[in-house]
């Protein structure tokens, strides 16, 4: 189930809110609003308002025996990718970049920020259909750039539906799939990362898959491989 807002000034705050208040929130449920006037990215980044882009926030339950949640970020990022992979012309394609940013061309097609609140996990998703922000240091891109821009409606729903779909096999089948599912729509192994946050002098490495766990496995030019569970991941320049 979708719920629209013309505006508001977050939507995972105002799932957050809603938890926080003791409502009981069920899984599947949607809010999507036509404008954000407050969204948030990771490490606090504003997350960009283009009239016309989806904009929306679900919440998941956390179960006893779920995967550990943080690997919802790779559920997400594959719902993401599913979803926009319906809707971009060949020969473009999408491509997943640790942990769920989906890329095109390289440039940034969506956004998407995981918070915890109560017995669960909200997951906010950003992507630019309509309009891509302009943003220092980073090529960005939106759907419309192949032709007329998604419907946003008919967007949301199929999001919805690919989001499901990736939690029932997430809790079903655990994170042995989800990760060999995950490679193969994700750029190529050696392909040259960046990893740091903005500022810091940032570790240097090539793609070399990913953990059991979902982590990602940066090889060194010292030809050891360091194992990444958080951070900045950046595709090295060139790429």
């Amino acid at each position: 189930m979708i719920h629209t807002v013309a505006e508001t000034g977050s939507t995972n705050a105002d799932l957050a809110c809603r938890v926080a208040a003791g409502e009981a929130l069920r899984e599947g449920v949607w809010l999507v609003a036509d404008r954000q006037t407050a969204g948030r990215g990771r490490q606090g980044r504003a997350w960009f308002d283009g009239l016309g882009n989806f904009m929306g926030s679900t919440w998941i339950e956390r179960r006893p025996g779920d995967p550990l949640p943080g690997t919802l970020a790779l559920v997400a990022g594959l719902a993401v990718f599913e979803t926009v992979s319906s809707v971009i012309p060949p020969p473009h394609r999408a491509v997943l970049k640790w942990p769920n940013d989906v890329l095109i061309g390289g440039a940034k097609l969506c956004g998407i920020l995981l918070e915890g609140a109560g017995q669960g996990i909200i997951v906010g998703i950003g992507v630019n259909l309509a309009q891509a922000p302009t943003v220092a240091g980073r090529e960005t891109i939106a759907l419309s750039t192949f032709g007329p821009a998604p419907d946003r409606d008919l967007f949301a729903e199929a999001l919805a539906r690919n989001f499901a779909r990736e939690v029932e096999r997430w809790r079903t089948f655990g994170l042995e799939p989800l990760v060999r599912r995950w490679m193969a729509a994700g750029h190529a192994e050696g392909t040259p990362l960046l990893v740091g946050e903005p500022g810091e002098e940032p570790l240097r490495g090539t793609f070399a898959g990913l953990a059991a766990d979902g982590a990602l496995q940066l090889r060194l030019a010292d030809g050891t491989t360091r194992v990444i569970h958080a951070g900045e991941v950046r595709l090295a320049p060139g790429n």
